[in-house]
Order: C-alpha cells, then sequence, then structure tokens
C-alpha cells in the first residue's frame, strides 16, 4: 500500500473514531463507526490480510452495525438537548488527551524494535478463506447453526418488546 492511501484510511478511522465520541445524535454516532470500520478493513487490505478486511466489514460493519442502527431506530430515541459547554471538563480532556499522546511518543522514541523493518513474507499460496470455510462448515457446523438460531431469536425478541400499542 502506497503511504498516502494509508495515511488516507488511518485519517479517515480516526477522524469518523473521534466523530463516533463527539456526536450527539445516536444514528449519526452509528454511522460514523460504519465508516471508521471501512477504513480499518482498508488499513488490513493494505497489509495483505483480506480475510480480516472482508470479516471486518461483513461482521462489524454488515451485522453488528446494522444492529445497532436497528436498535437504536427501535428505541425512538430522541435528540439529547443542548447542555452548556463545560469548559473545565474540555480543558482537563485536552489535558489528559495531551498527556497521554506524549506519553507514546516517549515509548515509542526509545522502542527500538519499532524501528526494524518486518521480514519479507514467505511466498507461499495459502488461501485462508478456503480453510477457515471448512473448518467452519464440516468441524463446527453446529454451533454456527445454533448460533444463526440465538441470533434470529433475539432479534424477533427485540421487535416483540419494542413493539408500541395502539392507543
Amino acid at each position: 500500500m502506497s503511504p498516502i492511501l494509508f495515511y488516507l484510511f488511518a485519517a479517515l478511522t480516526l477522524i469518523f473514531g473521534i466523530a463516533v465520541v463527539a456526536n450527539r445524535n445516536p444514528v449519526a454516532s452509528a454511522l460514523s463507526l460504519v465508516v471508521s470500520f471501512l477504513g480499518l478493513a482498508a488499513l488490513f487490505v493494505g497489509l495483505d490480510a483480506y480475510f480480516i478486511a472482508v470479516i471486518q466489514v461483513l461482521v462489524y460493519a454488515g451485522a453488528v452495525m446494522v444492529l445497532f442502527l436497528f436498535i437504536i431506530m427501535l428505541l425512538d430515541l430522541r435528540v439529547e438537548e443542548r447542555r452548556k459547554i463545560n469548559l473545565v471538563a474540555y480543558a482537563g480532556g485536552g489535558v489528559v488527551a495531551l498527556a497521554f499522546t506524549a506519553q507514546i511518543w516517549l515509548v515509542l522514541q526509545k522502542f527500538d524494535g519499532g524501528k526494524v523493518p518486518f521480514p519479507a513474507l514467505s511466498e507461499r499460496n495459502v488461501d485462508d478463506v478456503h480453510n477457515v470455510g471448512m473448518v467452519l462448515f464440516s468441524t463446527h457446523n453446529l454451533p454456527f447453526q445454533v448460533i444463526g438460531v440465538l441470533i434470529l431469536v433475539a432479534t424477533i425478541g427485540v421487535v416483540v418488546l419494542s413493539k408500541r400499542e395502539l392507543k
């Protein structure tokens, strides 16, 4: 992966990660988390970890975030009222964030292992997706099906519990 793409996707992941915390609207926060997950998946593709990238998109950006949005929509959350800005809390948070950043920078300066390049990867052609699929659907088929039924029952339970009665 070229350095430009790495910095682009890293910045995208960080900016939308901050937006998850900064947004007051839970739907906007959940959608920011989806974009952050997609940026992280792009970083995994840059590391040639295609299976982890696909799982990142399917499981986290797909299933988990759809469930989060589904639950947020079912709960019918109102936009939180605007409160006064607490300058002391913001200043304290900024000081803690700067101290944390300084500590990370100091540790990274002393860590010599981070300056050594990775060794070249072997040229073996291993099909991880095929191997995981064979293990999942041969050895672990029953637990896979049980989890699917459990998620289906949980989804139906959420719909039934959140159903509003007509007046």
